[in-house]
């Protein structure tokens, strides 16, 4: 039987899912870091089965810099859970046969267990807690995520209105401003980087902040904040191309990623549209608001050809233009 105190934290998570209602993207992003110490974990994940293919739409611990990972639903542990309806336990990764070993590896795990998400006989995903070390989960692990798996499953389910389309979208866009969430935007980045190879056009990664968001916040409300961070949505949207992915990482920073573009090195062009569009007054309820970005971008693959090294230099480039604008404002002052 699990213990005592395992058997109050999985009632204080049931509790946490409760609160969050039909929050898709609240509730696994909710239940992945939740589940980490539950079972002195390395990390956690909650996969969908989307074409064929396993996708970690929440990410944590170890597996949180692979977020949007896909793996072959044939040839995956995961999709193997799937298909079974039943908790798996791989001991070692490194003698399993029924585990991609190169996504395992890359991940850093050794060992894993991985639980369907089943409600109402349909299977809305796998929840997948894993180890560093190998023969780290047991058939009492396995008992202990049954009694959280079901309320997450229930949870997925209603959230989705029966709709699988809708589990997708929720599962995979920013509830406030409906941009990619950070899952997609890291799947679509990979997934552009690999078409790039194909035709050896660039592509360009852009990291922006959305300047001044606290003070409007602190003076005029939440409420207020959310209109204006959904204008700059709107304008981030328009300045894009169908091609390209919009996405709003998490509070006041968005990304872009722009494939194909023939930019031959230089980042200027688009830096200086988007900036254009978005530093324009937005005006809300008889009061205008000033808004501005920071904004900072990669090229592909002059600057890498790794996803998380091209948004590291856009970020760094972004902060540089940042304290380059607080410097001039402190001069001005």
């Amino acid at each position: 039987m699990p213990a005592r105190e395992q058997l109050l934290a999985v009632i204080g998570i049931q509790a946490e899912i409760a609160k969050l209602g039909l929050d898709l993207g609240g509730v696994m992003t909710l239940v992945v870091e939740r589940c980490v110490p539950l079972l002195d974990a390395d990390g956690a994940a909650i996969e969908l089965a989307e074409d064929g293919e396993m996708v970690y739409r929440a990410a944590a611990g170890i597996a949180a810099p692979q977020l949007g990972l896909r793996l072959k639903r044939a040839s995956s542990l995961s999709g193997a859970c799937v298909s079974a309806g039943q908790p798996l336990i791989c001991a070692d990764v490194e003698t399993d046969e029924r585990v991609d070993r190169e996504a395992c590896r890359r991940v850093g795990l050794r060992s894993m267990i991985v639980m369907p998400l089943r409600h109402r006989g349909q299977t809305v995903g796998v929840l997948k807690l894993m180890s560093r070390q190998p023969g780290r989960f047991t058939e009492a692990d396995a008992k202990l995520l049954a009694l959280l798996s079901e309320v997450v499953a229930a949870a997925m389910f209603f959230a989705t209105k029966y709709d699988s389309d809708a589990l997708f979208h929720l599962a995979t866009h920013d509830g406030l401003t409906g941009l990619a969430n950070r899952a997609l935007f890291m799947d679509r980045l990979r997934n552009a980087i690999a078409r790039r190879g194909s035709d050896g056009r660039e592509l360009m990664v852009l990291m922006i902040d959305m300047d001044g968001l606290k003070p409007i916040n602190d003076h005029y409300g939440h409420r207020i904040g959310d209109e204006v961070l959904k204008e700059f949505a709107r304008r981030l949207k328009a300045g894009a191309r169908p091609s390209d992915t919009v996405a709003r990482l998490g509070g006041d920073e968005f990304a872009v990623v722009l494939a194909p573009v023939d930019a031959r090195g230089d980042l200027d062009g688009p830096l200086q549209s988007f900036r254009k569009r978005l530093d324009a007054p937005f005006s809300f309820e008889g009061r205008v608001y000033d808004l501005q970005a920071s904004i900072g971008g990669a090229i592909c693959p002059v600057d890498g050809t790794d996803p998380d090294r091209l948004l590291d230099v856009a970020d760094q480039r972004m902060y540089a233009v940042k304290r380059r604008g607080r410097e001039l404002s402190a001069r001005a002052h």
